[in-house]
């Protein structure tokens, strides 16, 4: 039997991001995960570190944490790859830009200002060879794109090197309260410690059912797609409005594909597999964005399940039960966050107070009682 302070269950980045928090403000740490790590939404993100087009609600915690990507490399020792060469989502209407003023208008009169709308000329020099029917776009200078691979790595090890100890292979089968402690038993054998921390992603709510729980989770599995190598030209990372497209070129060239474009899964055998109708259809968008790619082989492709939302924002709170606080179901928009949420948590768990930019995203939002409230 091994003894924790915190028990994490879910090796995914938001797992090892509290993990590493709590590592550092003083705690035991082991990490729980059932399969290996990242296997799931974070291995298979698009890895977009993203402010464009956020719910206010997300507003504090996002910009901290982009704050937080700028300078990633002091929290774990490497930049993850992370470029800030802007995000952009275009438009290739009136009506369509216009209603993207009218939501950056919105969040300016909120205080934030990570937005602007550029219009075509502009929008021609940040991406060379777009389709000349966007006439203009969403734009934020700060954003940009990760590697999520080295990310995964660079957060694990800093997470280590911090003393958490990560057990995969080690799924939770059962559950139970004995005093003021936690008593998991899981494939790689019996855990103790006084607070559980569950950050299982699509099953969140699964873990939290264990402890009696109620919370409504829905899941995705996100389908990604990577090119041959091209020639460098496009810098910023590229959405369409009202699209499922995320359109980057990586440092090696190649283009990655992905932005909301579902595959199918079980949540039993956490399996995922590929629907390549769907992976066309994003194929054909991104043609559509940037005709000189049209043709381009795809060299590979893959997805992971993700935790899903009924309002697509996150729960981040404490659980019912004594000792318990929840973080999962970022509903595909999760990785620009990990920095951030992971520090809020961290404090959550450590103090019992809860940081203001995650008041929105408690579990009770989601249950009827919680609506009627």
């Amino acid at each position: 039997m091994s003894t924790a302070d915190v028990l994490v269950i879910g090796g995914g980045l938001h797992g090892l991001s509290t993990a590493l928090h709590l590592a550092r403000r003083g705690a035991k740490v082991i990490i729980l995960e059932g399969e290996f790590i990242g296997r799931h939404a974070s291995g298979a993100s698009a890895a977009g570190v993203r402010t464009l087009g956020r719910n206010p609600l997300e507003m504090p915690l996002a910009l901290r944490a982009m704050r937080m990507w700028h300078k990633i490399e002091e929290l774990v020792d490497d930049d993850c790859g992370f470029q800030a060469h802007g995000q952009l989502r275009v438009a290739e209407t009136e009506a369509q830009l216009e209603g993207e003023a009218n939501r950056i208008a919105q969040l300016r009169a909120r205080g934030y200002a990570n937005e602007k709308v550029i219009g075509q000329e502009q929008l021609g020099k940040l991406v060379p060879g777009i389709n000349p029917k966007f006439i203009g776009a969403a734009y934020a200078a700060e954003d940009g794109a990760a590697d999520p691979h080295r990310t995964l790595v660079a957060f694990r090890a800093a997470a280590e090197g911090a003393g958490v100890i990560i057990y995969e292979r080690a799924p939770v089968r059962s559950m139970t309260r004995q005093g003021d402690t936690w008593v998991l038993e899981t494939g790689a054998g019996v855990f103790k410690a006084r607070k559980l921390v569950n950050a299982a992603g699509a099953w969140g709510a699964r873990i939290a059912a264990m402890t009696g729980e109620v919370i409504p989770l829905s899941a995705k599995a996100s389908m990604m797609m990577v090119t041959e190598r091209l020639a460098q030209t496009i810098r910023p990372v590229v959405s369409i409005v009202g699209r499922s497209l995320s359109f980057k070129q990586s440092s090696q060239g190649t283009l990655v594909l992905g932005g909301g474009i579902q595959g199918r899964y079980d949540l039993e055998s956490g399996c995922t597999a590929m629907d390549f109708h769907a992976l066309a259809r994003g194929a054909a968008a991104a043609g559509e964005l940037m005709p000189a790619v049209t043709g381009t082989r795809i060299t590979r492709c893959w997805s992971g399940i993700e935790g899903k939302t009924s309002d697509l924002l996150p729960v981040i709170c404490p659980g019912k039960a004594t000792g318990l606080f929840h973080i999962f179901g970022f509903s595909g928009h999760g990785f620009q966050l990990v920095p951030a949420a992971g520090e809020a948590m961290a404090e959550m768990v450590t103090t019992g107070a809860v940081p203001k930019a995650i008041l929105p995203f408690n579990a009770d939002r989601l249950t009827i009682n919680g609506a009627v409230a």
